[in-house]
């Protein structure tokens, strides 16, 4: 009688051992992310992951997603001081993600080496583009490109050759047919804008800037407001992000098209865990997610691209992967290519307002008069 209930004891000791991990694994039910990236990415991304944390924990994850520009996003994260009113912060320059660590406003990241590891450090010559913060306080997600969206019909009804780097903008043919939204509303315009001075020098970018508003035919409101007037024929051009709209309008079954110059900057979408957060192991395992093959499968089926070169983007003829791999222009991964980056995040971030302010004076205040040239 002793022998069994030491042989029962034992038994049970050894299912509470084995229950105990799995019990301490379990993740909250709620995640708030708070994040200039676009809901065509993020949607999908958080219901995916509510289906993941359902088979995985049997929990029902209440998901949720707080929309606000780059700069938005970090001021409010400041002003909450250590106690967040969302988990994640996803998206935007990693510039700003630093500067929160900096101030002790983001929890550093526990995620398994092997899902680090299969981050490079960077990618991109001659100017390095980070994917991963060494400190581990943030991530990158996916690639994605800030280049041109166009619509194919217009261009061959205006006679011009369909744009494969940023000076074809500036045909004359194509006056009053683009679209931009400026970079003093948009900070993915901002990073473009950053681009062709960069390129050209300060003062050849900005006359280069100045030929580009003669051009422009309408200066939208947001950033993902342009592929809508170009997928409608409104205007053949105009600078965007794919996942801003762009290739849901393509799915719409709009005819508009997608590439990235040669010099386009390429974000990695960074993610971090916000300090203070309610719900940590919900944001550690969100991130967790995003970075498998089930999570970068949704994102590749949005016109954005692996963060890992294990991963293409590819899919079965017909469906959205093949169609996003079509509507950039054929490309699966920038791993698979040279990437050529001018664009040096730390110089931007420093003149930020500097430049928004002297395109209010030199470009937006007297657009009417430039379009006249």
């Amino acid at each position: 009688m002793i022998k069994r209930a030491k042989l029962l004891t034992a038994s049970l000791s050894m299912l509470l051992a084995m229950a105990a991990p799995a019990a301490s694994q379990t993740i909250e039910n709620e995640l708030v992310l708070i994040t200039p990236v676009a809901r065509t990415l993020t949607d999908p991304a958080l219901a995916e992951f509510a289906k993941y944390a359902k088979e995985r924990w049997n929990i029902n994850v209440k998901t949720s997603a707080l929309a606000a520009g780059t700069p938005v996003a970090y001021g409010r994260i400041v002003e909450w001081k250590g106690r967040p009113d969302a988990d994640i912060f996803w998206g935007g320059e990693s510039a700003l993600f630093d500067k929160l660590a900096e101030q002790g406003l983001l929890a550093k990241l526990d995620l398994p080496k092997s899902v680090v590891d299969s981050i490079p450090a960077s990618i991109g010559k001659p100017k390095p583009i980070p994917l991963k913060d060494p400190k581990g306080f943030w991530i990158g997600t996916v690639l994605e490109p800030y280049g041109l969206v166009y619509n194919p019909k217009l261009f061959a009804r205006l006679g011009v050759p369909e744009p494969k780097d940023w000076d074809d903008l500036l045909h004359p043919k194509l006056k009053g047919n683009v679209a931009q939204c400026a970079p003093t509303r948009s900070s993915s315009s901002h990073a473009t804008y950053e681009v062709i001075l960069q390129r050209e020098g300060d003062a050849k970018g900005w006359e280069w800037l100045k030929r580009l508003a003669g051009n422009t035919g309408i200066f939208t409101a947001r950033s993902r407001d342009v592929p809508s007037v170009v997928a409608r024929g409104e205007f053949a051009a105009g600078f965007a992000v794919p996942s801003y709209m762009a290739f849901e309008d393509r799915l719409a079954g709009y005819e508009i098209k997608f590439v990235a110059p040669k010099t386009a900057w390429i974000t990695p979408e960074p993610i971090g865990i916000i300090a203070g957060t309610r719900h940590p192991k919900a944001a550690q395992a969100f991130i967790e997610f995003m970075l498998s093959e089930r999570g970068q499968r949704v994102a590749m089926e949005r016109g954005v691209f692996p963060i890992t070169p294990k991963y293409r983007v590819q899919g079965k003829p017909g469906s959205q992967a093949e169609m996003a791999v079509e509507f950039t222009g054929g490309l699966r991964s920038y791993f698979d290519v040279d990437v050529v980056n001018i664009y040096d995040d730390d110089v931007a971030q420093k003149r930020y307002e500097a430049v928004n302010s002297q395109y209010r004076k030199d470009i937006e205040s007297v657009a009417e008069e430039l379009k006249k040239k």
